[in-house]
């Protein structure tokens, strides 16, 4: 299947990633992943967790023809029944009409917030505080600034390269993204150090609040 990519990335880093959502997440949980590209990520979660009904999205057409085709790939090797089918979605053009009133148990952006503008962030805090459920989780992964410092010289080379790149996007201040979580329900529930200096950021929307 041609149309499969591969990420080394993915590859190292989906065990300690599995590893943190399986702390925060219940065994069986309808899941979003934004951002999916290639569908290892997927493939690997939902391989392991056969209780989590895991959705990938993507606004890339080469990305969605990835994750088709691992999915297909899981299916010949009789794997897969929870790994739905990709859906094409852009969070700052809000969610599919067929989605409205759907909730999802988690909402989960890899590698995201940085590589792309500020505004996908604010989108996506608002659609996670109107379609995750009561004790939803959201859940992203990346690097960010501390206190207003990067926590690593290769990461403030790396915002170099992203802003040179493109000047809307950049590692962001950790407690910015807290502050646009706060503002829709979200609650910052946990931090944790990640290989590579990464960090899983845990929110949760807790009972009561609102989108």
């Amino acid at each position: 299947m041609p149309e499969r990519r591969e990420s080394p990335a993915a590859q190292r880093n989906r065990e300690p990633i599995l590893a943190v959502l399986r702390e925060h997440l219940p065994s069986r949980a309808r899941v979003l992943e934004l951002a999916s590209g290639s569908g290892e990520h997927g493939v690997h979660f939902a391989r392991a967790m056969p209780g989590w009904r895991w959705q990938p999205s993507d606004t890339a057409d080469s990305a969605l023809a990835s994750i088709a085709a691992w999915r297909r790939h899981e299916h010949q090797a009789g794997r897969g029944d929870n790994l739905l089918a990709p859906v094409a979605l852009d969070v700052t053009a809000g969610w599919p009409e067929t989605w409205q009133g759907t909730e999802f148990d988690a909402v989960v952006a890899l590698n995201l917030i940085h590589i792309s503008p500020w505004h996908l962030t604010t989108a996506l805090m608002q659609q996670a505080g109107d379609h995750l459920g009561e004790g939803g989780v959201l859940f992203l992964y990346g690097p960010y600034r501390r206190d207003g410092r990067h926590t690593s010289a290769s990461n403030e080379a790396f915002d170099r390269d992203l802003q040179a790149r493109n000047p809307a996007w950049g590692i962001r201040d950790l407690e910015k993204v807290e502050a646009e979580a706060a503002a829709n329900g979200l609650i910052r529930e946990a931090i944790v150090d990640m290989p590579a200096n990464n960090l899983s950021v845990i929110f949760r929307r807790r009972t009561g609040q609102t989108g």
